[in-house]
């Protein structure tokens, strides 16, 4: 397969994709497009937003086209590590010996839905940790693979926060996006209505087998970054660290800390996702500067002068984003 072959097949996947999850999902293109493309990248999502906007029913159906193993964990205050990764039981065998075996947890599966990850407690929430990054976990004594891909979509409610425990900073570094889900205009909740309150039921089918996701996704590395676009999704990061050369003066004035290195490795994978759904192989700036909210929002710590003026991450990156020239060279200190 050539290169336009290849690029078409992406895009037609994508497109596949898209249109099912918009039979169920109604609206929301931002939303499902930035879920498409951490999935894509092999990244990991945390959806945010107050309850009853969809976000569960998104991740759901994301499930139900995808040709993959799903699995929904539903996080509380008393749900304990084992819970999720699995524990070894007592099993008698035939000849009435009894014997250790392992018991999986819902955590193997190619996709597992944390709805409302922050009432777990940490020590629960930390159990996701080394699943998320090393795609594998320590469970009954050994070392357990996880099956490929391995994808967690996250889902949390910013507005009720008695009985929840925020996600720590090293956590919530592992979540290629952080998508913020918002309230639906006025001809979306109107057809929402008309699908859900008139008995009306929706079928949606499996449009990508777990062979062929496996190619997308190799494919996405394949896709070239110009060493101009790579050098400005670099000074984007450095502009985040406050008090240092590079910083942007609005980093120096609300930000404790910026982005890690995640975050620019998630600027350049999810260009590559992006420049793909809309038919080029090579990352361009626009690319970059698209992506960019959802790669750093929740890789930048706030300051207690940002905190008392209510200045939020979404308005410090854009204001990187219209600081940082596109043209200059990278600084290297």
């Amino acid at each position: 397969m050539n290169t336009e072959e290849a690029i078409q097949s992406f895009h037609d996947a994508y497109a596949a994709l898209y249109a099912e999850i918009g039979k169920v999902i109604v609206g929301q293109e931002p939303i499902v497009e930035g879920t498409l493309i951490a999935l894509f990248a092999g990244g990991h999502v945390l959806l945010e937003g107050v309850p009853g906007l969809g976000k569960t029913l998104l991740v759901r159906t994301l499930g139900q086209v995808l040709d993959l193993s799903f699995n929904r964990i539903q996080f509380t205050p008393d749900l304990m590590p084992a819970d999720i990764l699995g524990t070894n039981i007592v099993m008698e065998t035939p000849g009435g010996r009894r014997e250790f075996e392992f018991q999986r947890g819902p955590i193997f599966a190619h996709l597992i839905l944390a709805d409302e990850i922050n009432r777990a407690t940490p020590k629960t929430q930390s159990a996701l940790l080394e699943a998320m990054q090393e795609h594998q976990v320590t469970a009954g004594g050994e070392l357990r693979r996880l099956v490929e891909p391995f994808f967690v979509m996250a889902t949390q409610n910013p507005i009720d926060q008695e009985g929840t425990y925020p996600l720590p900073e090293a956590q919530l570094d592992r979540f290629f996006f952080k998508i913020l889900v918002g309230y639906p205009s006025a001809d979306e909740l109107s057809e929402v209505l008309s699908r859900t309150t008139t008995g009306a039921r929706v079928e949606v089918g499996k449009v990508l087998p777990r062979d062929r996701l496996m190619e997308l996704m190799g494919l996405v590395r394949e896709v070239p970054v110009a060493s101009h676009v790579k050098d400005y999704a670099v000074r984007l990061v450095l502009a985040t660290h406050s008090k240092t050369e590079t910083a942007a003066p609005i980093a120096n004035q609300y930000l404790r800390f910026g982005s890690s290195p995640r975050g620019a490795q998630t600027l350049l994978l999810a260009g590559k996702v992006r420049a793909l759904t809309q038919g080029r192989f090579n990352v361009s700036f626009d690319d970059i500067e698209a992506v960019a909210p959802s790669a750093l929002r929740h890789r930048l710590i706030l300051n207690f002068e940002a905190e008392a003026e209510g200045v939020t991450t979404d308005q410090i990156i854009r204001q990187i984003l219209t600081d940082v020239p596109r043209d200059a060279q990278v600084v290297h200190v």
